[in-house]
C-alpha cells in the first residue's frame, strides 16, 4: 500500500520533479510536462507510461495497474490502485513514468 504522502515524497525525489495542481487532482511534472497525477476519491494514481510498459505492469496484475479508460488510456496512461500495490513496484513505474517523460525516446536519425 502506498498513501499520498509516500506518493509526493517518491515522486518529488526525482531531479527536477515539482509538485503543481492540476484540475482537481494533484500532478506531479517534469519541465511542466505532467508524469503523474493523484487521484484522490478513488485513492489511485495515473501514470504517464508508454504502451510497452503500460502492458507490462497491466500483465503483472491488471487489478492493480490498469490503462485509464478511453482515448488517454490507449496512449499510455495508467492507473494504479495504491491501495493493492507495493512500495516497490509503485517505485519502478513511478520511477519510468517519470523518465518516459523526462527523457523520451529520439526518434530516428535525431541528435543529442
Amino acid at each position: 500500500m502506498v498513501d499520498i504522502e509516500t506518493f509526493r515524497k517518491l515522486a518529488l525525489s526525482f531531479p527536477g520533479a515539482e509538485e503543481l495542481p492540476h484540475f482537481e487532482l494533484v500532478s506531479f511534472r517534469f519541465k511542466k510536462k505532467i508524469f503523474a497525477t493523484f487521484w484522490q476519491k478513488e485513492n489511485r494514481a495515473m501514470l504517464k507510461l508508454s504502451l510497452v510498459n503500460q502492458s507490462v505492469f497491466c500483465s503483472y496484475n491488471n487489478k492493480v495497474f490498469f490503462p485509464v479508460p478511453g482515448g488517454w488510456g490507449k496512449q499510455g496512461a495508467t492507473f494504479v490502485d495504491l491501495k493493492k500495490v507495493r512500495k516497490d513496484m509503485f517505485l519502478d513505474a513511478l520511477r519510468t513514468a517519470y523518465h518516459n517523460v523526462a527523457s523520451p525516446p529520439r526518434r530516428k536519425g535525431e541528435m543529442k
